[in-house]
């Protein structure tokens, strides 16, 4: 989708965002609002104005997906079938228009053509145990911290909330970083420390094959620490070098690749208040997550405005995939059934027990291959209802046949679900700057693998021209 660049915004162009996100987001919070699941039991098709719902009723799903969320197939051209009324195509272009861009500069093939599970930009030491997503975003986010090191002049890369180390391996004895994990779980911690072995013992032996490789300078593994970080108190763990530095103190820089809910605001809090932490690149995640109040508004200029609150559902909506769910339309398969189905369970809860309300249903599977009455029943039984009470069998179809309105309404929050996304950045790229930090936001990602693909990119010195190199893909 095309978008905003952060980078290209002065602050006051940064505050006049704010301001125009905060108006948007008001006016369409209807939908934002809403529960899919909900989409019988409250009319929220009826919700929509009438124009709307002549323009997006009887659009298919591949229909959708060009028409309205902008993302036509291969070769396609958008053309619409009716005239739309101007408030729909100005929600679509506002949406487009305010949001930030997900969109990486640098343009390279695929590191995947060869074989979807391998990129061909990692050896394979560094690939075994990792899913491609993550093969993706280790190297890139590796990268870049690395430049971002060399560039500040950092002594040592703290990785918080590490999970299995697949970042600080890479980053460590990929990219010959000092780099010191931190993760709160046990488990996860053990793991790292065998992976590691395993990877160090996969290295000399392809050093042994490939003598004429030379390896000019010892390898340090991780230091993992198994530490929780509170977010609203330093970590003393986090600032601690592993070494002594040759001159003066250490210069630490953070990272943290989708850093969940309030552990990516940590990072940002460290950074502020900490003289020895000097950079940070932050990849944040799980939004729905964020301490209300505490994770977010960060900035005074966001906290002044009216409309400014998210509240949960908005920051949950603002986690989906948008490309991802741009993708299935285009597919138009039999899994886009599910909200219609989880929809019209709601409506014989709500029967049964009108005080249960949006019940947890554990995944069902297989749900494309049920009859509507088949999903039903084995809905009931996973929220502790009768699976036998009575259905009206006609209302189900009813709303099975409706099948395509729920779709259409769920993208039109989908469409703006980015919107929330991008609010909440900048809200964490104004807090940096009111405290007179130099700080950028850059699509770091391809979105289609990793949606949550904007990094966070903070010095205590102007970045100036080292922006570009950071953006730029390495050969």
């Amino acid at each position: 989708m095309p978008g905003i660049s952060a980078r290209g915004l002065s602050h006051e162009g940064r505050r006049q965002l704010a301001v125009n996100l905060t108006r948007v987001l008001a006016l369409y919070r209807s939908i934002l609002d809403a529960y899919i699941i909900e989409f019988f039991t409250d009319n929220l098709w009826d919700t929509l104005p009438c124009s709307w719902q002549e323009a997006l009723d009887g659009l298919n799903p591949p229909q959708l997906a060009t028409m309205l969320l902008g993302m036509p197939g291969e070769g396609e051209v958008i053309r619409y079938r009716s005239v739309w009324p101007l408030t729909l195509l100005a929600l679509k272009s506002t949406a487009c228009a305010l949001a930030f861009t997900r969109t990486p500069g640098f343009q390279t093939p695929s590191e995947f053509l060869e074989n979807p599970s391998q990129s061909s930009r990692l050896t394979a030491p560094f690939r075994k145990h990792v899913r491609p997503k993550k093969q993706h975003e280790i190297r890139r986010l590796g990268e870049l911290v690395k430049k971002l090191s060399d560039f500040t002049g950092c002594t040592q890369v703290v990785d918080v909330g590490s999970g299995q180390g697949h970042l600080s391996r890479f980053m460590a004895l990929g990219l010959g970083l000092m780099v010191k994990s931190i993760e709160g779980d046990q488990r996860l911690v053990e793991r790292a420390q065998r992976l590691d072995q395993e990877l160090l013992q996969a290295l000399e032996k392809e050093e042994k094959r490939n003598p004429q490789v030379v390896q000019t300078s010892p390898r340090h593994s991780p230091h993992h620490v198994v530490r929780w970080v509170d977010p609203t108190a330093l970590c003393e763990e986090l600032l601690l070098p592993l070494e002594n530095p040759c001159q003066g103190r250490a210069r630490l820089l953070l990272t943290g690749l989708h850093a969940c809910g309030d552990l990516s605001v940590a990072l940002l809090r460290h950074f502020s208040c900490c003289p020895e932490v000097v950079a940070l690149a932050s990849v944040g995640c799980c939004y729905m997550k964020l301490s209300d109040p505490g994770g977010y508004p960060l900035s005074q200029w966001v906290a002044g405005l009216p409309g400014y609150e998210l509240p949960y559902r908005l920051r949950e909506g603002a986690c989906h995939a948008l490309e991802e769910y741009a993708e299935r339309l285009q597919k138009a398969g039999p899994g886009l059934r599910t909200h219609c189905y989880r929809a019209a369970l709601e409506t014989v809860i709500r029967r049964a027990r009108p005080e249960l309300r949006r019940p947890g249903v554990q995944g069902i599977p297989r749900v494309h291959e049920l009859k509507i009455e088949e999903y039903v029943q084995r809905g009931l039984q996973r929220v502790g209802l009768d699976p036998q009470l009575p259905l009206n069998l006609a209302a189900l179809q009813a709303h099975q046949a409706q099948e395509n309105r729920v779709v259409a309404f769920f993208s039109l929050a989908l469409l703006l679900a980015p919107l929330v996304e991008t609010l909440i950045l900048l809200d964490r790229l104004l807090y940096l700057q009111e405290q007179g930090f130099h700080a950028e936001l850059l699509p770091i990602f391809s979105p289609e693998l990793s949606p949550r693909n904007l990094v966070l990119v903070a010095t205590k010195m102007p970045l100036g021209q080292a922006l570009s190199i950071l953006e730029t893909e390495d050969s």
